[in-house]
């Protein structure tokens, strides 16, 4: 998409298809388990959320995806689309959002 994002309702799709590799949206699943679990660990863990978090997606973006992680310049649409695609996913109704952004599922 040229230019800057405005409103979040024209960024969800782009984050998707910025995650259109299945590999890439399991490595970010991945990251986010961690992160939920670490966070329900106790406070100790809570410095390796960012950590657990990022270095998956990162790791997903730039070696699965070849495309630069969205948080760079999008960084809490970013944060809330990552838990919204999580979610979606496993509630297995992620499909119809990826169909509409013209992700295969």
């Amino acid at each position: 998409m040229a230019g800057t994002i405005t409103t979040y309702r024209d960024f969800w799709p782009f984050y998707l298809r910025e995650h259109a590799k299945p590999s890439t949206r399991a490595l970010h699943y991945v990251g986010t388990i961690l992160m939920l679990a670490l966070g329900g660990a106790g406070l100790w863990w809570f410095a390796a959320i960012p950590l657990a978090g990022y270095g998956f997606a990162w790791a997903a973006h730039f070696g699965v995806e070849k495309n630069r992680p969205a948080t760079f310049t999008y960084p809490l649409w970013s944060l809330v689309s990552d838990y919204r695609m999580f979610f979606l996913w496993f509630a297995g109704r992620l499909d119809v959002h990826l169909q509409r952004a013209g992700v295969p599922a």
